[in-house]
C-alpha cells in the first residue's frame, strides 16, 4: 500500500524538524516537504501536492489561513489539519471556513497527531477536544430570530461590513461609546464571545 504523503508547514525549526520526525518513524506515512513559511509552501505545495498538510496559522508574513485559503480557491485537493497555539472561536472558524478539515492544538501528544492525519486521510474532520467542544457550543446556544432590537441589528449590520465603531457611530450619529454599549449588548443576548460569532449567528438564522 502506498504510503500517506504528507508536507508541513511551521516557522520554528525545531518544531517542524520533530514533526517530520514523527510521521516519518511512523509506518505507513511519509514526510514529503516541510516549509518555514506561507510563501514558500504556497510554492512548494502546489508542486508537490501531498496528501496531507500540517498547517500553522502564525507564520511569518502571510498566515496559515490565507495560505489554505489561496491553494483552496487554485482548486487544490490537499487536505489540511491546522496545528496551531491558538484556540479562540474566530481563528478556528477562520480556519476551517478557509478550508481546513481539522484543528490541533500543539500540547497534542504525538500519537493523537498521527492518529489524526489518518482520520483525516480516511473523510474525517480531527479536533482537539477543547476545540470540538467549542463547536458544539456554538451549535447548542439559542436562536438570533427577534433577539436584537432594531438598532442592534443596524449596529450589528455595519459590523459585518466591516464599519470601525467610529464609523458605526458617524452614520448612527451615536457616540463611539454608544456603540460600544450596543454590541456589548449584542454579544450578551447572542451569547457569543466575537464579532465574529454574532455576525454568523445573527445573519445566519435570519437567512
Amino acid at each position: 500500500m502506498d504510503s500517506i504523503r504528507v508536507s508541513i508547514v511551521e516557522d520554528t525549526a525545531d518544531i517542524r524538524e520533530g514533526m517530520r520526525f514523527i510521521v516519518n518513524q511512523t509506518s505507513g506515512f511519509t514526510c514529503l516537504s516541510a516549509y518555514g513559511s506561507a510563501e514558500e509552501a504556497f510554492i512548494g505545495l502546489t508542486e508537490d501536492a501531498p496528501d496531507l498538510c500540517i498547517m500553522d496559522i502564525a507564520l511569518p508574513g502571510s498566515t496559515g489561513v490565507e495560505c489554505i485559503r489561496k491553494l483552496k480557491a487554485a482548486g487544490s485537493t490537499i487536505q489540511f489539519v491546522v496545528f496551531t497555539i491558538y484556540e479562540d472561536s474566530d481563528q478556528v472558524f477562520e480556519a476551517l471556513a478557509a478550508g481546513a478539515s481539522g484543528y490541533l492544538l500543539k500540547d497534542t501528544s504525538p500519537d493523537r497527531i498521527i492518529a489524526a492525519l489518518r482520520e483525516l486521510h480516511e473523510g474525517g474532520s480531527p479536533m482537539s477536544t477543547t476545540i470540538a467542544r467549542k463547536i458544539v457550543s456554538s451549535f447548542q446556544r439559542p436562536a438570533a430570530v427577534n433577539v436584537l432590537s432594531t438598532r442592534e441589528a443596524e449596529v450589528l449590520g455595519l459590523l459585518a461590513k466591516g464599519y470601525l465603531y467610529k464609523e458605526i457611530g458617524l452614520h448612527l450619529h451615536i457616540s463611539t461609546g454608544t456603540v460600544r454599549q450596543h454590541i456589548h449588548h449584542i454579544y450578551e443576548k447572542l451569547h457569543v464571545e466575537n464579532r465574529t460569532e454574532a455576525i454568523n449567528k445573527f445573519f445566519g438564522n435570519k437567512l
